[in-house]
C-alpha cells in the first residue's frame, strides 16, 4: 500500500477524524454489539489503523475488556495510535498493541483468536487481489468484519457548478489508476469486498455513511477540495487551465462557509448475522 509521508498524512487524519466519527454507521455497531458476547476479552484487529481513529471511535461503543491489535506499515502512525487509549463502554480496560507490516499479506493465521476485524477508509486504496486476500484472511478467522468509510464515487457540491461532474469523473478515474502494476479499485472497492465476503459464505450488511461538510467544517472542506481537485488534474492535466477560476471560487466559498459537500461512503459488516 502507498502511504503519504507520516507528518502530512497524520495531519490529514487528525483533521478528518471528527467527520469520520459522525459519518460511520451506528446501526452496524448495534448489530455487532449484539453478536459480541462472552466472558473473555474481545480481541480486535484494526487494519490500516493510521493514528487510531477507529480505536478511539469504536472501543468506547463496545462493552467489556478489549485487546486491540493495530496494523499499519508506518511506525510513526502506529506510535501515535498507541498513545491515546480509550476505555470500553462499561469502563473496562482497553489494551493496545501494534504490528508493523503489509496488511495486504495477512493470513487467517495472523488473525487467529480475533473476535472482530475492522478497517476505516481503507478498501478504496486497494486492488482486487489485495481485497481478495484480506477478505480471505477475515473469513478464515471466522469472526465478524466491520469495514467502514469506503468512497463510492458520489460527490455533491452545493451550490452546483458546471465543472463539478467533470472533476468528479476525473477523480474517480484517478482512484482507479494503476500503481506499481496494480489497478486500484477506488469507488468499486466496497462492492468488490461485498462480493468476496459472499463468495466465502459470509453474509454482508451495507449501509451509507456519507460525509456532510458544511460551514462548521470549513477547514476540512478546503483540504478535501484541494486533494479532490489535485487528483482530478493529475489524472487529466487538460483540466488544469480550465479549473483555475473554478478552484479559486470553490476555495473562497469553502473558506467563507458558503460551500457544502456530501461525499458518499459505504460501511459494511460481514459475518454478523
Amino acid at each position: 500500500m502507498t502511504r503519504y509521508p507520516t507528518g502530512p498524512f497524520a495531519d490529514w487524519l487528525r483533521l478528518r477524524e471528527p467527520a469520520d466519527a459522525d459519518a460511520r454507521c451506528g446501526e452496524l455497531v448495534d448489530r455487532l454489539r449484539d453478536r459480541l458476547t462472552g466472558d473473555r476479552p474481545l480481541v480486535v484487529h484494526d487494519l490500516g489503523s493510521g493514528t487510531g481513529s477507529m480505536l478511539r471511535w469504536l472501543a468506547p461503543r463496545l462493552p467489556g475488556p478489549q485487546r486491540w491489535v493495530l496494523h499499519d506499515r508506518d511506525p510513526g502512525l502506529l506510535a501515535r495510535a498507541g498513545a491515546a487509549v480509550p476505555v470500553a463502554a462499561d469502563g473496562s480496560p482497553v489494551e493496545v498493541t501494534t504490528r508493523e507490516g503489509d496488511i495486504t499479506r495477512l493470513t487467517a493465521a495472523d488473525l487467529a483468536g480475533a473476535g472482530l476485524v475492522t478497517a476505516s477508509a481503507l478498501l478504496d486504496m486497494l486492488g482486487a487481489a489485495e481485497i481478495a486476500r484480506i477478505v480471505a484472511a477475515c473469513a478464515g478467522a471466522g469472526c465478524p468484519s466491520l469495514f467502514v468509510l469506503s468512497v463510492v464515487g458520489r460527490v455533491t457540491l452545493t451550490p452546483a457548478d458546471p465543472l463539478d461532474a467533470e472533476v468528479a469523473a476525473a477523480f474517480d478515474d484517478h482512484q482507479r489508476r494503476t500503481v506499481d502494476g496494480r489497478r486500484l479499485l477506488g469507488p468499486d472497492a466496497a462492492g468488490a469486498a461485498v462480493a468476496e465476503f459472499r463468495r466465502h459464505g459470509r453474509p454482508v450488511t451495507v449501509r451509507p455513511s456519507p460525509w456532510r461538510l458544511g460551514p462548521d467544517r470549513a477547514a476540512l472542506t478546503v483540504e478535501w477540495f484541494d486533494g479532490w481537485l489535485d487528483a482530478a488534474v493529475a489524472q487529466r492535466p487538460d483540466l488544469a487551465d480550465r479549473t483555475a477560476g473554478y478552484a479559486r471560487r470553490r476555495r473562497a466559498d469553502a473558506a467563507a462557509g458558503q460551500l457544502t459537500v456530501t461525499v458518499g461512503h459505504e460501511d459494511l459488516l460481514a459475518g454478523a448475522e
